[in-house]
């Protein structure tokens, strides 16, 4: 695993139609292993790898964007109000620090607590009470620095914690940008497409545009999924354990995984001592739902790395999961012909 190549993708700002910062980083990465490296119209990277057996082709995917903001006003002091991009949590933003697209960083600010009315404590704010506070003191002071349209990321370095588990930002789906990237130092048994995909966030966009055009006979998602193994927390609704293996699903909102195919992973990983888990819950989805439904259907698995408080401004993920992910995906595209069988 890449731990070098993960932190600066963590830490590069990247939200949904804004990858491109991303996508640079990646292409400079993969470039001395792929056979072939391009961008399409709208914005997605996809590597060819050749594989010993040109007679199919699977498809790896994982996403390169990350939640965060978009400028939609400029006040006349100088603050900046905004739409969020993605699903995102207005408590875990209040006061948090952001940077624009262009570098200059901010404050998500709100109403003291000391000018707050006894209702008004009680009640999450609305997005459209917040701003970002630049430090700006006019409406022309902010614009040398930001537009109507600009971006903003939440402002969070990587970092280790205690044992294998790491801090970070966009750890969805950055994880599986850097597992998907060193998948490609090696051959695999079939033509692969290593597809690092756009817009996932709003709607599973830059997946289907690729699904489409290669049209591959399988594919797998790698991602980053809801990890709720926390304080006070049933064992029923944990949906995934920090630490617990890499992360398989049966269903979620977008994709019913067939079973047949689920349960020939499963074994996969028992044969190969890869630690798994299922997750626990069907909410969400991922860019799976959008490559299954393409080009007349499309055998499609994710597997992902459980992550504390995702979509927040700070993640926490365990290293060996993303290493359990890298091993499942190298056992896939070695063994896909046998788990497949081509029958589907």
């Amino acid at each position: 695993m890449n731990e070098v190549l993960l932190e600066r993708l963590c830490n590069v700002c990247g939200v949904s139609g804004d990858e491109s910062r991303v996508r640079n980083i990646i292409a400079e990465e993969i470039k001395p292993f792929a056979d072939s490296v391009e961008a399409d119209r709208l914005g997605n990277l996809t590597a060819f790898k050749k594989g010993k057996r040109s007679d199919k082709k699977i498809m790896l995917s994982a996403h390169m964007d990350e939640v965060g903001f978009i400028i939609s006003k400029i006040t006349e002091n100088g603050y900046l109000r905004f739409k969020t991009v993605g699903g995102i949590d207005t408590r875990v933003i209040l006061g948090k620090r952001v940077i624009l697209s262009g570098g200059t960083k901010g404050i998500i600010g709100v109403k003291a607590i000391h000018l707050l009315s006894e209702g008004e404590r009680r009640e999450v704010p609305k997005v459209s009470e917040l701003y970002i506070d630049i430090g700006a003191d006019t409406k022309a002071e902010a614009e040398k620095y930001t537009f109507i349209g600009d971006y903003a990321a939440f402002d969070t370095e990587f970092e280790h914690l205690g044992g294998s588990r790491i801090k970070a930002k966009a750890i969805d789906d950055r994880a599986g940008c850097a597992v998907l990237a060193g998948l490609l130092n090696e051959a695999p048994e079939y033509d692969m497409y290593a597809c690092f995909t756009v817009q996932e966030e709003v709607g599973l966009r830059g997946s289907g545009v690729c699904a489409y055009r290669l049209r591959p006979d399988a594919a797998l998602v790698l991602e980053s999924t809801t990890c709720s193994d926390v304080y006070k927390t049933k064992p029923g609704e944990q949906v995934t354990i920090c630490g617990g293996g890499a992360a398989l699903s049966f269903m979620d909102g977008r994709t019913i995984t067939a079973a047949e195919h689920l349960n020939e992973l499963i074994r996969m990983a028992e044969r190969n001592k890869i630690p798994v888990q299922l997750k626990k819950t069907t909410m969400g989805g991922n860019d799976a739902g959008s490559i299954h439904l393409a080009a007349g259907g499309i055998v499609t698995a994710s597997v992902s790395v459980p992550c504390r408080y995702l979509h927040s401004p700070a993640g926490i993920a365990d290293m060996k999961d993303i290493e359990a992910m890298e091993s499942f995906a190298r056992a896939y595209i070695k063994e896909i012909g046998g788990i497949m069988k081509w029958s589907f």
